[in-house]
């Protein structure tokens, strides 16, 4: 069973969400209407009185994807996985950067560079970065709009990066405390994939393995940690790496690289925690915060799988302590972005090549439209659900699930307006 259905009244007023089974009832008989597809929303055609609200929302960011929970008392109602964009924009602003820079070399051979004449106000982050939050705030907005909302609970910090180079630096209390090593391995869980380093066993117990052994002058620094099986760990012993993987080079190099790895997610994780926190604290709801290190132990001790919207429903000190999750498929959300605002076109030597047209939409459409597709004869005959991009002509490209294919406008009826997401429920 996928999300629970949200209600609103006819005032547009959120209800507490409902099931699926019952949201068909009510649009059968008429009593309610479909407001919106995703994350999909009824209207009721009556007004209901004051409801207390009883919604939890949860967050666990990330770098690359948030999860998001909402948790009605001890039942997990709904999720999503919000996938972002931040290394796209990365991209795009290194490739205007290197067009910019070609293009003033050629034009102005002689001009001084700049320095020191750019200000930043505070609190300043990196397009990449901002758009983490802000994307996260879009959803927190949109939900307390759709979904009766009490509280937010947000992860802080997923992996202190203090503590993974230098464990002892909070002292006894935390080398022996409930949730001591936690937060290192859970990084290295990701990290090295949640498989052996040494021979790739996978979906078994794994231990923490010091690449140099501590009998060897080994630290316990992150970069000596990998992962290994039970009998990696004890074939290797105390043994130089080199000696334990000399017939595998290759297994020898991957490792040895992998090792050296920056810490890059989990720094970008920490620069954008606190604006995030800052951010949530402004919409006047109560923000509970908790550490990666408790949202494990949560999951552990509820017994639940590793996935982001499920990390997310064990964050903060609040979560219960039986966690009955009502949701088997979450809502995937990818950032698409709006389009571009730049109208020359350029090809792959940075040169101008064509002039992108001012309009944005066309007979009506718009790329990223959610459209129903009704073809009644030809090679893709049948109807179809997806996202199209427009050209301005009558030829719009269609993904709906297989292979893009072209269609004609005429065929198309718009679902949901383009909102800069992509939606489905299975990768």
């Amino acid at each position: 069973m996928s999300n629970f259905v949200f209600v609103l009244d006819t005032n547009r007023q959120p209800l507490a969400p409902c099931h699926p089974a019952r949201a068909r009832e009510l649009l059968a008989k008429g009593k309610a209407a479909v407001f919106r597809r995703y994350p999909f929303t009824i209207v009721l055609n009556r007004a209901v009185g004051d409801v207390p609200p009883s919604c939890q929302l949860k967050i666990d960011p990330g770098s690359q994807t948030t999860g998001l929970s909402i948790v009605n008392r001890d039942r997990l109602v709904w999720g999503a996985e919000l996938e972002h964009r931040g290394q796209h924009i990365k991209a795009k602003l290194e490739t205007r950067r290197a067009c910019r820079r070609n293009r003033r070399n050629r034009k102005t051979r002689y001009r001084k560079p700049r320095f020191l004449n750019r200000t930043r106000p505070d609190g300043w982050l990196p397009p990449s970065l901002q758009h983490r939050v802000e994307t996260t705030m879009t959803w927190v907005n949109r939900l307390r709009k759709l979904c009766p909302i009490v509280s937010i609970s947000q992860e802080l910090v997923q992996f202190d990066t203090q503590k993974l180079q230098n464990p002892e630096v909070s002292g006894v209390e935390y080398q022996q405390g409930e949730l001591f090593g936690y937060e290192v391995r859970e990084y290295l869980l990701q990290k090295w994939g949640r498989k052996c380093a040494y021979c790739g066993a996978e979906n078994q117990p794994l231990e923490v393995e010091h690449i140099v052994s501590k009998s060897r002058g080994g630290s316990d620094r992150v970069s000596n940690l990998t992962l290994a099986c039970h009998q990696c760990n004890q074939s290797k012993g105390n043994r130089d790496i080199h000696e334990f993987l000399s017939g595998k080079p290759s297994v020898l190099d991957r490792i040895l690289k992998q090792a050296k790895t920056p810490l890059k997610d989990a720094t970008a994780v920490n620069a954008t925690r606190w604006k995030l926190y800052q951010q949530l604290k402004e919409t006047g709801l109560p923000v509970e915060v908790g550490t990666g290190g408790l949202t494990k132990f949560n999951r552990t001790r509820l017994g639940l799988p590793k996935t982001h919207w499920l990390d997310a429903a064990c964050v903060g000190k609040l979560t219960p302590d039986r966690l009955d999750v009502a949701v088997k498929k979450p809502l995937l959300v990818a950032a698409k972005g709006h389009g571009v605002r730049q109208r020359c076109r350029l090809d792959r030597y940075g040169f101008p090549r064509a002039v992108a047209p001012k309009a944005k939409s066309f007979q009506g459409f718009q790329t990223g439209d959610l459209v129903k597709a009704v073809i009644p004869q030809g090679k893709f005959a049948g109807n179809y659900m997806g996202r199209i991009a427009i050209r301005f002509r009558p030829s719009f490209r269609l993904n709906a699930g297989v292979k893009p294919f072209d269609v004609h406008p005429k065929y198309l009826t718009t679902v949901q307006k383009s909102d800069g997401y992509e939606y489905s429920f299975s990768k």
